[in-house]
């Protein structure tokens, strides 16, 4: 990694965090996808480097792996700049945040994923960090008190957010840009994993490209998780060189993802809501209960596909079935478990 790039936390998973930084476009020309967010973020970079100043603030938000850390270590590369990562969850106490914000250099990018889980009490220590590029911390209690004023060198702060709502007020309007990142359409992901699958030296023809785009469920880091796994079946089971359609239905099917793109959770959501609730409303407490996940997980991973693709909706009683999604299911060519051991003995 660039010497000018500098990790101090990474909640990724470890392959994921290795293939991640290997597969990531490294300039903002070779970004896919979200065309307006990169027209506008280009102009900011080029406005802040004409001023010879650093990009103001910036707030990305959207589901999880539609780019936001791609995006950080981009204008981190375009404005020649070094960053640091960090997560709301790692920095339990203000003296972490401290710490990190002096030892930021001019210019220097922080990224803060999750930025909406930062406590309260270290959360206003960035008011007046991202203000004024100054921090003021009390030291000791009562007669003893005092205040140790720190100046900070001005830098550009970018977070993350897969639930914006949850920021507070004051935090929000600190940020100069604010980004949201929707899903990808099937033809960006094709030239997603095409551009990928060259960079893991991997053949995939056109068909196959897209018919991994259709299953990525709109998102570049499970079109590149999904192209791995395919990769994987080639090279064990077929006897070209080349990824074909052919192969990628066929791992699909045993990876557990149909048509759509849905795997075994959402297909298991859908089946107890319609069985077990005759298609809702149902509240997401009960939802998360019957299914055994947390809640979090069904409303930062599988929900807003399935809300995306008109299979489930939001009502003021709770979570309800789309007469979409129901077609899906009934009519699905999915294969269970025990047509897939005839595919694979």
């Amino acid at each position: 990694m660039d010497e000018k790039k500098r990790v101090i936390f990474s909640q990724e998973a470890e392959e994921d965090k290795v293939y991640s930084l290997s597969l990531r476009p490294d300039k903002i020309d070779e970004f896919v996808g979200q065309k307006d967010l990169i027209e506008n973020l280009k102009v900011a970079i080029k406005a802040a480097k004409q001023r010879k100043e650093p990009v103001e603030h910036v707030l990305f938000s959207g589901p999880p792996g539609l780019g936001k850390t791609t995006l950080a270590y981009i204008v981190a590369k375009e404005m020649n700049a070094r960053i640091t990562i960090t997560s709301g969850p790692a920095i339990d106490r203000a003296g972490d945040l401290i710490g990190i914000l002096t030892n930021l250099e001019e210019g220097d990018v922080l990224f803060i994923d999750e930025i909406h889980r930062l406590s309260k009490a270290v959360e206003e220590f960035l008011y007046p960090a991202m203000e004024n590029f100054k921090v003021d911390f009390v030291v000791d209690k009562g007669p003893y008190a005092k205040t140790i004023n720190f100046n900070l060198k001005p830098f550009t702060l970018i977070g993350a957010t897969t639930r914006s709502g949850l920021l507070a007020a004051p935090l929000r309007d600190r940020f100069g840009m604010f980004y949201h990142l929707d899903f990808y359409d099937p033809k960006d992901l094709a030239k997603i994993i095409s551009n990928s699958s060259n960079k893991l030296n991997v053949k995939v023809d056109e068909d196959a490209s897209f018919e991994l785009a259709k299953r990525s469920r709109g998102t570049p880091r499970i079109s590149n998780r999904l192209l791995r796994r395919v990769r994987d079946f080639n090279q064990v089971k077929n006897t070209t060189n080349v990824i074909d359609k052919k192969i990628v239905c066929e791992s699909m099917q045993k990876l557990g993802i149909d048509e759509m793109g849905l795997d075994e959770v959402d297909r298991k959501l859908i089946r107890t809501l319609d069985e077990h609730y005759k298609g809702g409303p149902v509240g997401i407490e009960t939802i998360a209960a019957t299914l055994n996940e947390e809640i979090d997980t069904i409303e930062d991973v599988v929900e807003p596909y399935l809300l995306k693709i008109g299979f489930l909706k939001r009502t003021p009683r709770g979570r309800e079935l789309t007469q979409t999604a129901l077609k899906h299911i009934k009519g699905s060519s999915f294969k269970g478990k025990e047509e897939q051991k005839e595919l694979y003995p």
